[in-house]
């Protein structure tokens, strides 16, 4: 006997897809309306929407802390750009190669120190980005300090990528393919053990669960994610220098995360959205002036407005600005009452 879902989850479900294709069709739309400049500032919304779902699935599936995630971001990088550089590779010839040196070096980093918690992982990733950033900036092959330039072998099937609009569509594109491949992970056996890792490890692992294993899975995914946002960063720059990748940048695609909501998918983009286009909003806020203290340069101090209001939204909204439901059972509900 087929039983038919009830009405109001038909409902829900029709309201978000309807309201996602929506979204979907305003950007794809939108590099015909706008400015260059504002195509540009969209495009690095989307780039951190990319890092953001990379990171989401080591810190927000399983709740390891990696305070080093532009480590994976600058693997891809230097992959792509030794290839294409020093071997003259065509660009979508070396992101095969991208994908496995990212798990190479996240299983070569993460299955001696993923039996670490809290903050002792942190230090070690931490430690690891470090020294990648560091080995980029005293090496031959990647360039040292200047880094890597003129990185344009782009075409595919005779065409070539050019212009902050084609890129535009393809990071657009890998948006969608990373938020896909999100809901698949979440959805799957493998998503429910990570859920069961980040909510109690010990409880995990005395029902069966080889923790560090998955972990070790979740770790390696996240690191192809992010070699993959750093191969097609390196190919719309045309460059990679190791000032890209440091400590700061690291604590920006953590902050993402957390802004958005552990674990959310659409919070993450939310988040990544947020954290790119808010700071850019406040350039074309008139100036204001207040009696006693003078004129306010808004677009001067953009930053610090934007930190305040960082700190707003993290006391109003702790658990981030589309947190995550958690279900509890009506046993554990009445225990709480």
């Amino acid at each position: 006997m087929k039983i038919n879902p009830p009405l109001h989850l038909l409902d829900k479900k029709s309201v978000k897809f309807g309201g996602g294709a929506v979204i979907l069709v305003i950007m794809a739309l939108l590099p015909r309306f706008v400015s260059s400049y504002s195509v540009e500032v969209m495009w690095n919304a989307l780039f951190y929407m990319m890092l953001a779902l990379g990171l989401n699935i080591i810190v927000g599936y399983t709740g390891l802390c990696d305070l080093g995630f532009a480590a994976k971001f600058a693997v891809g990088s230097y992959t792509t750009g030794i290839l294409m550089k020093s071997f003259e590779w065509n660009f979508w010839a070396t992101l095969p190669v991208c994908i496995v040196v990212s798990a190479l070096v996240a299983v070569l980093i993460g299955a001696p120190t993923l039996k670490l918690r809290s903050d002792y992982l942190a230090v070690v990733t931490l430690g690891f980005a470090e020294i990648v950033r560091l080995t980029a900036n005293n090496l031959q092959i990647t360039g040292a300090a200047s880094g890597l330039s003129n990185l344009r072998n782009t075409a595919l099937f005779g065409m070539r990528l050019k212009g902050t609009t084609h890129w535009y569509y393809v990071f657009l594109g890998l948006v969608l393919l990373f938020i896909f491949i999100s809901y698949r992970v979440r959805n799957s056996r493998f998503g429910r053990a990570l859920s069961y890792v980040r909510e109690d490890e010990d409880a995990a692992q005395a029902m069966g669960v080889d923790t560090t294993k998955y972990k070790l899975y979740a770790y390696m995914l996240g690191a192809v994610l992010g070699g993959l946002t750093g191969s097609f960063y390196a190919a719309k720059m045309a460059s990679v220098a190791p000032g890209t990748f440091n400590f700061n940048q690291s604590i920006n695609i953590l902050l993402v995360v957390i802004l958005g909501g552990m674990g959310k998918i659409p919070g993450v983009v939310v988040g990544a959205a947020f954290f790119a286009l808010f700071p850019e909003l406040l350039r074309s806020v008139p100036n204001i002036s207040i009696p006693g203290i003078g004129e306010i340069k808004v677009a001067d101090m953009r930053m610090l407005f934007f930190g305040i209001l960082l700190v707003i939204v993290m006391i109003t909204r702790p658990q981030g600005l589309w947190p995550e439901r958690r279900k509890h059972s009506g046993k554990g509900l009445e225990a709480k009452k």
